[in-house]
């Protein structure tokens, strides 16, 4: 499959749902922005999403997305950050389909290069919905997405039971895509889970890509400055100012 010269930027997906996508994504975002680049994130649709009441009204805002405006060295506006918020806490095409938006992976590709080149970055992280293969309609998912901004992937690993498999599967099929997989981080999401750095060696013996780094149980008061400690971005050619 070919793939359009993409802006210099990665695609964060993940092997689940709730695996730290974002926290890595942010933390992505923190180390950029500490070595002075302009760095900007991107959730291109986000589902669950609250109304916040503005100067300029209400209207639907994610978390998520709130995070990697935050941890982005270049400000955005919110519908720069995420163009589709959707209300219902469900699979974005269904979401969408409950909300009468069409959802369609072109369109999100060029905000994102849009929003990219308009800001001037020197890194775009664009972050997923749920897993690689989320559908977004009847006939594209995330990969669609993915593929046609041709950005390297970096994979969170959720550590847990389980995580072995969609690991194998997700970098799989990332690479039947055509995409590069720029790396994995493996996320310890479970504090209880069993034979974790068993886990980890593992993945590390069947994923040929770079480990990024292990993010330890950081609990709901996570932050990007923690994750970014945590994050080997000299694997990602990230050379220090």
């Amino acid at each position: 499959m070919d793939h359009p010269q993409p802006l210099q930027g990665y695609f964060v997906t993940g092997t689940d749902t709730g695996v730290g996508k974002t926290l890595v994504a942010a933390g992505l975002l923190h180390a950029a922005a500490g070595r002075g680049w302009r760095a900007v994130g991107i959730k291109p649709v986000a589902a669950g999403c609250r109304p916040a009441v503005t100067n300029g009204g209400t209207h639907l805002v994610n978390d998520d997305a709130v995070a990697l405006g935050q941890a982005a060295s270049v400000r955005l506006a919110y519908a720069d950050i995420n163009p589709v918020a959707l209300e219902p806490p469900v699979a974005p095409h269904i979401a969408a389909a409950e909300s009468g938006v069409d959802l369609r992976a072109g369109e999100l590709v060029a905000h994102c290069r849009r929003v990219g080149e308009r800001a001037a970055a020197r890194i775009v992280v664009v972050e997923g919905a749920g897993g690689w293969l989320v559908p977004l309609n009847a006939a594209e998912t995330m990969e669609t997405v993915a593929c046609g901004l041709g950005f390297p992937v970096i994979i969170v690993v959720g550590m847990r039971l389980g995580c072995l498999n969609h690991a194998l599967m997700t970098a799989k099929s990332v690479r039947a895509a055509g995409l590069p997989v720029a790396g994995w981080v493996a996320n310890h999401i479970d504090p209880a889970m069993a034979a974790t750095e068993g886990n980890v060696e593992t993945l590390r013996a069947w994923l040929p890509e770079p480990m990024l780094g292990q993010v330890p149980y950081l609990g709901v008061t996570a932050s990007p400055e923690q994750a970014a400690t945590h994050l080997r971005v000299e694997s990602l050619g990230w050379i220090d100012p």
